[in-house]
């Protein structure tokens, strides 16, 4: 079965040119290897999958399907070795105001512009 097939079915991307797209474009491994679309997955196979936000699914192959499937049956085809993700205070951007306190003044823009680290 063609890897990129098989990730859209087991919905770790949304369509299946996504997922062809994501193995030209490098973010596909499987085994180790970086992997055309038409590459061929077998049970037992381990499949990394970087997104664009950095984060990475790393699953092991347990079953292959050809038809995309609702998510319970889709958890079923695989087991999930992925790092769990970070904390989403780590991930806050920086320099956000609350709502409601008005335009910024030129203080508060030079203190955002020295949090996210642009000064000029």
């Amino acid at each position: 079965m063609r890897i990129d097939a098989w990730i859209w079915s087991v919905r770790l991307v949304k369509t299946r040119a996504m997922g062809a797209a994501a193995c030209k474009g490098g973010h596909v491994r499987v085994n180790g290897e970086r992997v055309k679309p038409a590459y061929g997955v077998h049970v037992g196979d381990e499949v990394r999958l970087r997104h664009a936000g950095g984060r990475e699914h790393v699953v092991v192959v347990k079953r292959l399907i050809r038809k995309r499937v609702g998510p319970p049956v889709a958890i079923e085809c695989y087991i999930d070795n992925s790092p769990p993700p970070p904390p989403r205070e780590a991930v806050a951007p920086a320099g956000v105001r609350d709502r409601g306190t008005g335009r910024p003044t030129k203080r508060d823009r030079r203190e955002m512009e020295r949090l996210r680290g642009s000064e000029g």
